[in-house]
């Protein structure tokens, strides 16, 4: 069985430096495994090859050729994968749609109407008093 995964532009084009750069010539793709684990639900593991192994299917979706074996398809079915890059990592990122995304600190950017406020920024009811220099 397939997976119905959604590949972002981004991610393609991630993929596709990916196997471009490693030199194998036309019909190379990424073999991608994913497995349980990590803060979203997911960790991942990918090489660029030259074609599936024995216990591997081939899945073209989003533009990328894309070597999965078993567990990955299971794993991938449903999901977004998206190529993320922030100031402290960047790569693959697989969300579900169907779910909400994880409330810890290293998910990226925060939700849609939280903010964060330093608690120093908090004077107990009482304006702050400015420090003058001495």
């Amino acid at each position: 069985m397939l997976p119905n995964l959604t590949v972002t532009p981004a991610a393609a084009k991630f993929i596709n430096r990916v196997v471009r750069f490693s030199g194998l010539g036309a019909g190379a793709g990424l073999r991608l495994a994913v497995k349980p684990g990590g803060c979203s639900g997911y960790s991942s593991d990918f090489s660029a090859q030259l074609a599936p192994a024995a216990d591997e299917q081939l899945c073209e979706v989003g533009g990328v050729r894309l070597f999965l074996a078993a567990e990955s398809r299971l794993l991938l079915n449903g999901l977004t994968m998206d190529f993320v890059e922030t100031a402290t990592e960047s790569g693959l990122s697989f969300t579900d749609p169907n779910k909400e995304a994880c409330a810890c600190s290293s998910a990226g950017a925060p939700q849609a109407g939280v903010t964060h406020i330093n608690i120093s920024a908090i004077g107990r009811g009482r304006p702050v008093a400015p420090v003058l220099p001495s």
